[in-house]
């Protein structure tokens, strides 16, 4: 009798399905730790206690991206164990903070469906809400991913391709409650820029880089218990090199942007998200963003910005996207649309 698993296949999901994935994970100070280990993470809010209880949040919640990945990692053996691509994300909104101590468990409900013309694979669309110990939704957000058939003789399903606004409402944002950053210190916080000096259409050059190493990204990807074969196996691929997960390269990128964007403090909501090209060891990620629209928040002295987020592999300076036939450039490694809350 077989007792292991080797995962779903793209002919094992229908639309409605619901997953519940194991395992649950409490997480702690050490995590913390060992996140802004991984990465040059920086911003305030998530690095003080005392910042935090300055800007009338109870401590310092967990970093938003942290909790994110966790949730993330959970979905991995049941949704993209056997993926070849995780292609994008939409409609993500971090609901509560996630706290040191909090129990994190993840379930996924299968809400589009749609066979390749090649026959060999197809794309599955989930919704995934990150849960807390007593049942909150911490976060919820859609992704979908390319993944294999078992069998390409199965029939095609009848397609369902969701439709996704391609922005998060900002009147839907949730502010953490109690937040208030009027009487925020811009001088601890690290720059004094504030929400009003952004203008829309600004683009920032955030200078900094870093080379991704292949033990660093394979020790993240196993810190949130990602198992997608493609990170850690290299027999995997056919050219023989591990991918690195996406999530390291947003989480680099997150906290590069700190240079020119330290007051950027708290990601809210996630509108969309493309892993535009692969990412190998020995790349050097850089960023830019460029600020894409401003709102009001009902909490004191809080702004929402929201960014478009780039990480290419060498130079950003140039800081393009696309080419003339509309399709990323080669050296585009992501292309990151979110909303952030930002002191006014």
């Amino acid at each position: 009798m077989t007792k292991t698993n080797p995962g779903r296949f793209f002919e094992d999901y229908t639309v409605g399905q619901t997953i519940r994935h194991a395992v649950p994970r409490t997480v702690a100070e050490g995590e913390r730790a060992l996140y802004h280990a991984l990465y040059p993470a920086r911003h305030a809010l998530y690095s003080s206690d005392e910042f935090a209880i300055s800007c009338g949040l109870d401590g310092s919640p967990m970093d938003d991206l942290l909790a994110f990945h966790t949730v993330f990692g959970k979905t991995v053996p049941d949704v993209s164990l056997n993926a070849i691509a995780n292609l994008g994300y939409a409609q993500g909104r971090w609901l509560l903070p996630v706290w040191p101590g909090d129990t994190v468990r993840a379930e996924s409900q299968v809400i589009g469906v749609k066979q390749n013309s090649n026959g060999q694979s197809g794309v599955v669309w989930v919704r995934t809400r990150g849960l807390n110990q007593v049942d909150e939704v911490v976060l919820d957000y859609v992704r979908w991913v390319m993944v294999r058939k078992r069998d390409p003789q199965t029939p095609a399903p009848e397609p369902v391709v969701p439709d996704l606004p391609p922005v998060v409402d900002p009147a839907t944002l949730v502010v953490p409650e109690g937040l208030d950053f009027t009487g925020y210190d811009f001088g601890l916080a690290g720059e004094p820029h504030r929400w009003g000096d952004y203008e829309i259409g600004e683009k920032i050059d955030h200078v900094d880089g870093v080379t991704i190493e292949e033990a660093e990204h394979m020790l993240a990807t196993r810190l949130w218990q990602n198992t997608a074969k493609v990170h850690f196996d290299a027999t995997n691929r056919p050219d023989g090199r591990r991918l690195i997960y996406g999530g390291h390269v947003i989480s680099m990128a997150r906290a590069l942007s700190f240079n020119g964007l330290a007051n950027a403090q708290m990601i809210v909501a996630l509108n969309a998200g493309a892993h535009a090209n692969p990412c190998f060891a020995g790349d050097t990620v850089r960023t830019w963003s460029e600020v894409l629209d401003k709102a009001a928040t009902p909490a004191p002295g809080v702004g929402a910005i929201r960014l478009r987020l780039v990480a290419t592999r060498g130079d950003s300076a140039a800081m393009a996207l696309r080419g003339e036939d509309g399709k990323y450039l080669p050296e585009v490694l992501l292309d990151l649309d979110y909303w952030a809350l930002m002191p006014l």
